[in-house]
């Protein structure tokens, strides 16, 4: 067994001062029981704990990451502009620089808005899709989740659906009202919602490739299908690509499905590590944002010299190497020796993925969707994941959370991974 007496002694205490003891739910291991570990330092694709341990990482901080962690580019980024200040509230240089590499790389995105997180960004499009409609119903869907926005924690996924609770306590039924949640991948509900509600849907938000309940994909022509369907009704079609964006191509999953949204939402990626979030598409909807329109949005940090730094250095990598070729190399490979494990040792499992993100069900069924992700047996995933982690895998602490590789990941990390799979799933 591993010991971890440094992180029990860190958490018995942040228990203390912290709900849970951490700043973020899904970090506490609730879903697959024991204690979080703490980390000391990463590097790469490998972390270590305050006790010393090493593991090979496939959080990567739940997908920024996608160049490994502390990549030298993006520290040096961020020390010179920490050199120069690390905060003003005044526009600043890098903020252009910034837009103008997102405006490049996702052509649906005319103008663009920073913000903090990507919680901000689901937030403020929303409210600036209902500004340009003039209408107040949205459509969601099962396990999609879009942050902690009030009136988006309907049936919801990521830590809200690891602890079994879709619905946040704390948030008015007034404030769900006009949020209308159907299945993911089931063009005939979105249908008869447009059918039941005429004139009054202003947009649809999805995660284009689901990461908050596992990974499925779209259905060939789902996509396609809600673009029609938008356009035909005067909606908008606003794809949530806080953990998409940049990571299944460069420019997102709208570019690797060709499909180009009214409204987009980024975050992760575009800020190399660092807290950002950001909102775009097309010029005359985003000129309704204040100061040039009625929708109000703001933020004191909003376009914070290091996020902005971090995300021109990140997105540089990103552009001028090989990196998608890379990705898509590792993730095959790591697809194909998980498989290869769980036959081997008589394990049924569902391994979806794409690009550089996966997710492993314990299931015999296939998963397009929430209904299919529950059938997981998450007790046995609960074991997978403590077995991998005790042979220095770390793997996300809930089965309904997506797996993220990086560039930095080596065949022989891939190897070490399915090397110990095929050893833990023989237990199970």
């Amino acid at each position: 067994m591993i010991s971890r007496v440094k992180s029990e002694q860190l958490f018995a205490e942040a228990l203390q001062l912290m709900p849970g003891g951490v700043n973020s739910p899904v970090r506490a291991f609730r879903a697959v029981g024991g204690q979080p570990f703490f980390v000391q330092k990463a590097k790469g694709a490998h972390i270590w704990d305050v006790d010393g341990n090493e593991y090979v990482d496939y959080v990567c901080t739940w997908g920024p990451a996608i160049l490994g962690h502390a990549p030298p580019p993006i520290i040096e980024a961020v020390q010179r502009a920490a050199q120069a200040g690390t905060s003003f509230g005044i526009p600043n240089p890098l903020e252009v620089s910034l837009a103008r590499k997102i405006r490049a790389a996702v052509p649906s995105v005319q103008k663009v808005r920073m913000c903090n997180s990507g919680t901000e960004a689901t937030m403020s499009a929303i409210r600036l899709a209902r500004g340009y409609t003039r209408r107040d119903k949205i459509i969601k869907f099962e396990g999609c989740y879009h942050g902690h926005v009030d009136s988006l924690l309907v049936k919801a996924g990521s830590g809200a659906l690891t602890f079994g609770y879709p619905d946040s306590a704390g948030v008015p039924a007034s404030f769900t009202q006009h949020t209308i949640v159907l299945p993911f991948n089931n063009a005939e509900s979105v249908k008869v919602a447009f059918e039941a509600n005429p004139g009054q849907i202003a947009g649809i938000i999805l995660e284009p490739v689901p990461g908050n309940s596992g990974v499925y994909l779209p259905h060939l022509g789902y996509l396609e299908f809600l673009r029609e369907i938008t356009a035909a009704t005067g909606a908008l079609l606003i794809f949530d690509e806080v953990m998409t964006g940049f990571r299944l191509a460069l420019g997102g999953a709208q570019q690797r499905f060709g499909i180009r949204p009214d409204l987009s939402c980024f975050g992760k990626i575009i800020g190399g590590g660092l807290p950002v979030g950001a909102f775009g598409g097309r010029a005359e909807i985003m000129d309704l944002l204040a100061p040039l329109g009625p929708v109000y949005q703001a933020g004191t940090l909003s376009g914070n010299p290091l996020a902005m730094a971090a995300g021109i250095a990140a997105l540089d990598q990103l552009v001028d190497t090989d990196a998608y070729v890379v990705l898509e190399k590792l993730g095959a490979q790591l697809e194909t020796g998980l498989r290869d494990a769980a036959r081997a040792a008589r394990v049924p499992i569902q391994l979806n993925r794409i690009g550089s993100m996966f997710c492993t069900y314990f299931t015999d069924q296939p998963v397009h969707d929430l209904q299919g992700a529950m059938r997981s047996d998450r007790q046995r995933f609960a074991r997978f994941f403590h077995g991998m982690l005790e042979e220095g895998i770390y793997l996300a602490p809930s089965q309904f959370e997506a797996g993220f590789i990086s560039v930095a990941h080596s065949e022989a990390d891939l190897g070490k991974t399915v090397e110990a799979a095929a050893k833990v799933l023989k237990t199970l």
